[in-house]
């Protein structure tokens, strides 16, 4: 299996696979060609919290505003997991969750993928990515040296991301966050764990009290309130509404939770 993961949208991903499907007889799966466009940190967000559930597979990630620079072109061996894209920090979050949700002690493995001459300077997911997912998966995550371009270098040389921690009252009664992302129902994901708020009826988002509830359906539709997702962290949304209009939010925004 190779799951491509783009902010391409339109018709580009259909280049992709008809390289990969030129050299290979591998399933293709596609995980998003709608992520936030050249949103590295969203990208990388979204794909932690969705590469972990599959089995082992090369992964293909190309969310890459410094295309055509002298920005690297990597491969991460993470177990049987393999995950090609540009180095700047998208490919080292969803590497370590999968890590995280692994029963085998694994660990990343990194490798630059030599570029020579590629036919364009602005789309390396068709030119160099999408062949090294090729070979990748032609050769197995175990075998990898065994490509010739893909050279082994020192994980702590890549660029990495990582996500800001939040600023938690010793006492529990406050938390200053950070809006990570916001999803296509307008829900605005922080970097709160969930744990904060789980156990309590109200908190006050940046002065305003407004309910905690299990589910959407704790409060009135067209209500405000806060929630844990799926991802473990604390929303900010409305039942069947916009979080981020309600709550006046947009990633990158600082949100202070604290206890009435």
């Amino acid at each position: 299996m190779i799951t491509l993961a783009s902010d391409f949208g339109m018709a580009y991903p259909a280049a992709m696979k008809g390289v990969i499907l030129s050299r290979t007889d591998a399933r293709l799966v596609d995980v998003a060609h709608d992520l936030p466009r050249q949103d590295v940190r969203a990208a990388a967000f979204w794909l932690r919290e969705t590469l972990p559930y599959f089995p082992p597979a090369v992964h293909l990630v190309v969310v890459d505003p410094g295309v055509g620079t002298d920005r690297r072109a990597i491969a991460l061996r993470v177990g049987e997991h393999v995950l090609v894209g540009p180095d700047n920090g998208v490919l080292r979050p969803p590497a370590r969750r999968i890590i995280e949700k692994s029963d085998e002690d694994a660990r990343i493995e990194a490798y630059e993928i030599r570029v020579s001459d590629p036919d364009s300077t602005t789309f390396h997911g068709r030119d160099v990515f999408a062949p090294a997912a090729a070979d990748a998966h032609k050769t197995g995550a175990s075998n990898l040296d065994s490509i010739d371009r893909f050279a082994p270098v020192a994980t702590d040389s890549l660029t990495d991301l990582r996500f800001p921690t939040p600023d938690v009252a010793r006492d529990g009664t406050e938390a200053t966050g950070e809006v990570l992302v916001v999803d296509d129902f307008g829900n605005c994901i922080t970097n709160v764990p969930g744990d904060f708020v789980r156990g309590s009826e109200r908190i006050a988002v940046d002065g305003e009290s407004v309910p905690i509830g299990h589910t959407f359906e704790a409060v009135p539709r067209g209500d405000r309130l806060v929630t844990v997702g799926s991802h473990g962290n604390v929303e900010c949304d409305v039942n069947h509404g916009r979080g981020d209009e309600a709550f006046g939010l947009a990633p990158g925004d600082t949100v202070r939770l604290q206890f009435d």
